[in-house]
């Protein structure tokens, strides 16, 4: 096994270290090369095949990691998310190469549920609206919103999801949940109502999504989901832009079924201007900005580089997937 001081890691996510520089202080001290992603975006599989095949360790963003990304790398021993989704990463193939994966929980649940309260906020307050208007001399009267007294449906109720139930204790709503994992205790403690997914998609006036992307889950916002939601209802997704059937939720959208969305993952990531959704003034649409702040970006950054270099020494890492 290759010593620490000689191993070669590549680093793609650009907001490593970005607030706490010492964290590449430490990695550039404690290994033999550090080489960083300079594209401004996630990597391709084969901008990977050209990077991986002397990197011993990888703290990985949300590149396309796939079978052959996998096996242009010999030398690979560890692959550590920087963030908690894994589904652009081949699991399967990891594992048959001998590759150990490692994710960062719970380190950007706080910050993801901070985005989603600010959009659930400016989707019924048309505060991007009004602040547009106003700075063009305007003055406008604008109608509103307000959560006192409506039902948010939380679709997932794990660290995200109950960050989010938190937050939400403040404003005088209903929260309601479904999850097929239940935590019955936190539900008690927070006030939430544990319920079925048809009576979460009939009664809830604002639906956030806060589950992984699964077989199960793939595209489970479609059509007669959305065909479910109460009428009027708003949807946000801050977790993976996988879970939504976008032609769907146009349709729902357009035709006034729903009343707008705000969507921090697409399907696409940049989903380019041509994604109709854009066009859609009722949309909010953020640029998969929920872990990008301080503490999110900090805590990913401390969990994959001590899992990274855990490995690289020969260790068991903490936050071990495969």
């Amino acid at each position: 096994m290759k010593p620490l001081h000689e191993c070669h890691v590549l680093v793609t996510p650009t907001s490593y270290g970005r607030f706490d520089p010492r964290q590449k202080t430490e990695l550039e001290t404690a290994v033999g090369r550090v080489t960083y992603n300079t594209t401004g975006k996630p990597l391709t599989s084969a901008q990977l095949q050209e990077l991986l095949p002397d990197v011993d360790g990888y703290i990985a963003g949300l590149d396309e990691i796939n079978e052959t990304a996998v096996a242009s790398a010999p030398c690979l021993r560890v692959i550590a998310r920087y963030g908690v989704g894994t589904n652009n990463v081949d699991l399967a193939a990891a594992a048959a190469h001998g590759v150990i994966v490692t994710n960062t929980p719970g380190a950007n649940a706080a910050s993801v549920a901070e985005l989603t309260i600010a959009l659930m906020l400016n989707l019924q307050r048309p505060i991007l609206a009004a602040a547009a208007e106003t700075r063009q001399g305007g003055w406008p009267r604008l109608k509103g919103v307000s959560l006192v007294g409506k039902t948010v449906g939380l679709l997932g109720l794990g660290a995200i999801g109950k960050e989010v139930a938190r937050r939400l204790a403040g404003f005088d709503c209903a929260v309601w949940a479904y999850d097929v994992v239940t935590d019955e205790a936190f539900a008690r403690q927070h006030h939430v109502t544990l319920t079925a997914l048809d009576a979460l998609l009939t009664h809830a006036d604002v639906l956030s999504l806060h589950l992984p992307v699964l077989p199960s889950t793939r595209q489970m916002v479609n059509a007669d989901f959305l065909q479910q939601m109460k009428p009027g209802a708003y949807l946000i997704n801050t977790s993976r832009g996988e879970l939504v059937d976008e032609a769907a939720l146009y349709t729902a959208l357009a035709t006034g079924h729903l009343a707008g969305a705000a969507l921090d993952a697409f399907s696409q990531e940049p989903p380019g201007t041509e994604n109709p959704l854009l066009s859609l003034p009722q949309v909010i649409p953020t640029p998969h900005m929920g872990a990008h702040s301080d503490d999110a970006t900090n805590a990913m950054g401390r969990m994959a580089l001590a899992d990274c270099l855990a490995v690289l020494r020969g260790d068991e890492p903490l936050y071990r997937i495969v």
